[in-house]
C-alpha cells in the first residue's frame, strides 16, 4: 500500500484497524494480526506496536501479556458511547464559546454557514462541518479536551461522513442552532446541540453498520 506523505505512520495503523473494525473484518475478541498489517502497509513493527499503545489508550484494543491485542467489545451500545462522549466534550468547547462576553468566533462560523447550506450533496459539507468544530475547539479547548474530544472520535471517523452525506439536511439546522446559542450566549442551549448531533451521527451510523452486517443480526450470523 503506498504511503501517505505527511501522515505518521501510527496514524496510518490506526486508521487501518478501526477500518477493519468497522467493515466487520476484525470483530469483538478478534487477535490482531501485526505481520499481516505491517505486510499490508508496508510498514516495520515499531508504528504498529504505537499504534497498538493508541488503540488499547483509546478502549479499542486489548494486549494480554504474551498473548497479543484483542478487539474489544464492539457493539450497539459501544458505538453509541463514543457519540455521547464525543457530543459531551464537544459541549464542553462549545459552552465556553457561549459564555464568552466578546463572541470571538462568530463571524468565522456565520462564514461557514452558506457553504453548509449549500453543499448537501458535495464533501464540501462534510468538510465545512469539520472546519466548523476546528474553530470552536482551537479556541475554547485545551490540550486536554482536544486530546479527549481526539480520542472519542476514534469510531467517529472524518472519510467515513463523507459517505453520509444524504443526513445533511438533518445536520444543518444543528450547526445553524449551534451558531445562535453561541451568538445570544446561552450555554445550556451550545451543549445541548452537541449531544442532539452526537445521537444523531450515532444513528446513521448504526443504520448503515446493521446494513452492512457488522452489527445487528446480519452480523450474528456473518460470524
Amino acid at each position: 500500500m503506498p504511503k501517505k506523505y505527511g501522515v505518521k505512520e501510527k496514524d496510518l495503523v490506526v486508521a487501518h484497524v478501526v477500518s477493519l473494525i468497522l467493515t466487520g473484518k476484525l470483530r469483538s475478541g478478534d487477535r490482531i494480526d501485526r505481520n499481516e498489517i505491517a505486510h499490508t502497509l508496508g510498514l516495520s513493527r515499531v508504528p504498529i506496536q504505537e499504534a497498538v499503545v493508541q488503540l488499547e489508550h483509546d478502549g479499542i484494543l486489548s494486549t494480554r501479556y504474551h498473548r497479543g491485542a484483542f478487539v474489544e467489545r464492539f457493539d450497539e451500545a459501544v458505538v453509541m458511547e463514543y457519540h455521547e462522549v464525543y457530543g459531551m466534550l464537544n459541549g464542553i468547547a462549545s459552552a465556553r464559546a457561549a459564555a464568552d462576553p466578546e463572541c470571538r468566533i462568530i463571524e468565522r462560523l456565520d462564514a461557514l454557514l452558506p457553504t453548509l447550506r449549500t453543499a448537501y450533496s458535495s464533501p464540501a459539507f462534510a468538510e465545512a462541518g469539520w472546519e466548523f468544530r476546528r474553530i470552536i475547539t482551537e479556541e475554547y479547548a485545551g490540550p486536554r479536551l482536544l486530546a479527549n474530544i481526539r480520542a472519542s472520535q476514534a469510531f467517529i471517523p472524518r472519510e467515513s461522513w463523507v459517505t453520509y452525506l444524504g443526513v445533511a439536511e438533518e445536520l444543518l439546522p444543528l450547526y445553524e442552532q449551534e451558531t445562535e446559542a453561541i451568538r445570544h450566549h446561552d450555554v445550556d442551549a451550545a451543549r445541548a446541540v452537541n449531544l442532539e448531533r452526537a445521537n444523531l451521527m450515532a444513528r446513521v451510523m448504526l443504520d448503515d453498520l446493521r446494513r452492512r452486517g457488522v452489527l445487528g443480526s446480519a452480523a450474528i450470523l456473518a460470524v
